[in-house]
Order: C-alpha cells, then sequence, then structure tokens
C-alpha cells in the first residue's frame, strides 16, 4: 500500500538462512559516509512535494474510507458480527495511521520537501492530530539520530547495564513476566516516554516533551515547544467537543483504540530498530557516528513494510542519510547493501516472533568478559 507503489527489495535466500543472532561488526568500518553516499544514485536524495504530497492524499483516504464505513454500517450489524467488525476497523486504521505518524517523521527530518515551512507545517498538523507534540519530538529524536548507540547520550531506548537493573526485573524474565512487561510498554510506553522520559536518556533533572523548559531543550526551540503544546492541547479540546457530541464510546471506538494501535506499533518499532542481541552498544571510549548509525536493524513486517512506507525494512539507510524521502529509501538500501558488508544488518524474523525473543533475550548491556577493549557493549539476560 502506498500511493505512487514502492516494491520491497526482497531478502536474499543468505540473508532469510543467515543466523539473525550473529553480532555484527563493531570495529571501525573500511569505508567511509562519503563512500556510502557516492554509492547512491543522486535521484534517491531529491524530494518530490507532489509526490510526498500524494502519500499523504492516499493515507487520509483510506483513513476516511474506513471511518465512513465503520460509523455508517457496524452499527447495522447483529452484535456478534459487530464484536468480529470493531476489531478489523481498529487494526486496519489503526495501521494506516501509523503510516501517516511515519509521513509526520517525514516532516521532522526535512525530507517530506525542498521548503523547511512546508515541513514543519504538515508535520505539526498530521502529528497533533495523532496526539504527538511534532517540535518537540523532532528535537529530540535529532539528536537519537546525532547519538544512536551511544549509551551516555542517545536519547531513546538506552539500554542500561547489569548494575543499573531493577532488582524485581530477574522476576520479569519469565513467559508472565514478558507478556506484562511488552503489554505495558506497548499501550503505555509512548505517553510515559513523552511526560516522564521514560526509557529516554538519563537528565540531571525532569525531563518532558510538553515542558519548554525542560532539559531537553535549548533557549531556541522552546517557543516552538510551546506551538507543539498547542497543537496537542487543539485536538484534544476538538476531541472533547467530539466527545460530548456523540459520546465517549463513540470518540473511543472511532478514534482512540485506534491510536492505541499507532502508539504501540511506533513503540514497536522503534524498539526492534535498535533492541537485538546482534547490535553493539558504545561507551565513550569507542563510540563514534558512524559506528552508532549503522548498530540498527531492518527489519522485515511483510505486506505492513508499504503500509507503514518502508520505515521498518529501510532504517539503516534512513539513519545514514535521514533526509532521503522515504519512498527512494528501498532503491538506496539496495545499493549500500554491498559498500556496508556486515555491517549491514537485517533480521527477516517475523515481528512478533522477534518482539518475544527480544523480550527475552535483551535485558540490559555489558562488555563481554574477555574483551579487549571495554567500551562495546552487548545485550544479555544471565542475572
Amino acid at each position: 500500500m502506498g500511493a505512487g507503489g514502492r516494491m520491497s527489495v526482497p531478502a536474499t535466500k543468505h540473508e532469510q538462512q543467515k543466523n539473525a543472532l550473529h553480532r555484527s561488526p563493531h570495529s571501525k568500518p573500511p569505508f567511509t559516509l562519503g563512500e556510502i553516499k557516492k554509492a547512491i544514485p543522486p535521484r534517491c536524495f531529491e524530494r518530490s512535494l507532489l509526490r510526498s504530497f500524494s502519500y499523504v492524499v492516499y493515507d487520509f483516504c483510506l483513513v476516511f474510507l474506513f471511518y465512513y464505513v465503520a460509523t455508517s454500517y457496524i452499527h447495522l450489524l447483529p452484535l456478534h458480527f459487530q464484536a468480529l467488525a470493531w476489531p478489523i476497523y481498529w487494526t486496519l486504521q489503526g495501521c494506516v495511521l501509523t503510516g501517516v505518524w511515519v509521513i509526520a517523521h517525514e516532516c521532522g527530518h526535512h525530507a517530506f520537501s525542498d521548503y523547511q515551512w512546508v515541513d514543519d507545517t504538515v508535520g505539526l498538523i498530521l502529528h497533533s492530530a495523532l496526539l504527538v507534540p511534532y517540535f518537540s519530538w523532532k528535537y529530540s529524536h535529532r539528536r537519537h539520530h546525532s547519538n544512536t548507540g551511544s549509551l551516555e547520550r542517545d536519547e531513546v531506548f538506552v539500554p542500561k547495564p547489569k548494575s543499573k537493573i531493577p532488582w524485581y526485573f530477574k522476576y520479569l524474565n519469565n513467559p508472565v513476566g514478558r507478556v506484562l512487561t511488552l503489554t505495558f510498554t506497548l499501550t503505555l510506553g509512548w505517553p510515559l516516554y513523552l511526560a516522564f522520559n521514560v526509557s529516554g536518556r538519563p537528565y540531571d533533572r525532569y525531563a518532558c516533551h510538553y515542558n519548554p523548559y525542560g532539559p531537553i531543550y535549548n533557549d531556541r526551540e522552546r517557543l516552538q515547544i510551546y506551538i507543539s503544546d498547542v497543537g496537542v492541547i487543539t485536538t484534544s479540546y476538538v476531541l472533547y467537543r467530539v466527545a460530548l457530541a456523540n459520546g465517549l464510546a463513540w470518540l473511543i471506538c472511532v478514534y482512540g483504540v485506534p491510536l492505541l494501535i499507532v502508539n504501540g506499533f511506533l513503540v514497536l518499532i522503534t524498539y526492534l530498530q535498535h533492541t537485538h542481541p546482534a547490535l553493539p552498544h558504545y561507551d565513550s571510549s569507542e563510540w563514534d557516528w558512524l559506528r552508532g548509525a549503522l548498530a540498527t536493524m531492518d527489519r522485515d513486517y511483510g505486506v505492513l513494510n508499504k503500509v507503514f512506507h518502508n520505515i521498518t525494512d529501510t532504517h539503516v539507510a534512513h539513519h545514514l542519510f535521514s533526509t532521503m524521502p522515504h519512498y527512494n529509501a528501498m532503491e538506496a538500501t539496495k545499493a549500500i547493501k554491498p559498500i556496508l558488508g556486515e555491517y549491514y544488518q537485517f533480521d527477516g524474523t517475523p515481528f512478533y516472533r522477534a518482539m518475544w525473543r527480544e523480550a527475552r533475550e535483551c535485558l540490559y548491556v555489558e562488555p563481554d568478559e574477555d574483551a579487549p577493549t571495554k567500551g562495546v557493549f552487548w545485550y544479555k539476560n544471565k542475572f
């Protein structure tokens, strides 16, 4: 799915069969960012305003189609069929709205058009509609891209060493504990990150994406944080008026549950992109930008790759060149794979199985005991 149609590059038989847990190289790569860029056709870096908007139009056509069908026909069905129809609507609408979220994410990277004001306007509208503070997330996410893989400076899904893991974690490393942890993470992880910086980089004081004067932002960014807050407040007020007019249950069914699915998917996508037994993390003695950017994982979500505008299976290229529009990222990924070699990481494990495996295997990070340097950290789970 997706306006303009873009086919996924299929994984080779070798990629499908190789050991998904084989560690990525962590030494300084034998290539530079410039050499990687030269392998990519220049057209991949060109942003088309018309093509970018075509994805917005396409996604919203689907959003309004699903909305129209749900609100016009589901209530006419017998109750037992309604119980089946609503979850179908929630799933379809949640997946398409995740694609809308991805387009707003493109705007935050200035990958939507050649005009920054267009990108920020579109991004503010789309993210505010999904209760995301656009500029607040834009700036913290930019710092994530600047510090990926750094244990001291990365902004999100920063793993902890064993010594800093809460005592009760060892009691959650079992099937019941993993179900509880994953349920909590996928439902509350996103709002808790925005409001309390849960799973984010530690700061010396309270960090919140809604606070213009919090430690996440500098003086030049504070006005735009206020604008982000106004966007979220405006959407919240509109939703309040809708709830008064149509009822809270109606709002939850039509908007609330799909939004929960959007939030769950964006947490899951980010989690699986940066959490994998094969991926290293670095302390300040070893970290550099290129190695950090390469410490990411492309994943396969099947048909959802296209619904999510391939943010799932082109994440390595996205971290290397974040201003590249999403509709060119598959071609770029195909071009850079021969250059990256073993530094390119892809795991074709179905995302639901990968989610369970990573929740079991990736509990904390520690350097190997026999490693010559202690600045490279790997995921482990033994207590």
